[in-house]
């Protein structure tokens, strides 16, 4: 397991009530189900919404189980975002 830090932003900053936090996990899927499991209100529905940065780089459409997190890295949650 690895120890990172998730960001929030927008939306998700409002709904986690926080602008980041840490949370160990192995990849993307570990940390989305913890982030979950410590914010069962609103937040689980703003992730079904989100993109996601890991250290930098988009996720994409690559299934999060794959994702590997490295320790000290960074889990930007980016909910759609208005304007041009």
């Amino acid at each position: 397991m690895a120890k990172v830090t998730v960001r929030y932003w927008a939306a998700a900053k409002a709904a986690a009530g926080v602008a980041e936090e840490a949370h160990d996990a192995a990849n993307l899927a570990e940390a989305l189900a913890a982030v979950r499991e410590r914010h069962p209100g609103e937040l689980p529905r703003v992730l079904r919404r989100c993109s996601f940065l890991i250290d930098g780089d988009p996720v994409g459409t690559r299934a999060h189980e794959t994702v590997r997190l490295a320790e000290g890295g960074t889990v930007e949650v980016l909910p759609p975002f208005a304007g041009g």
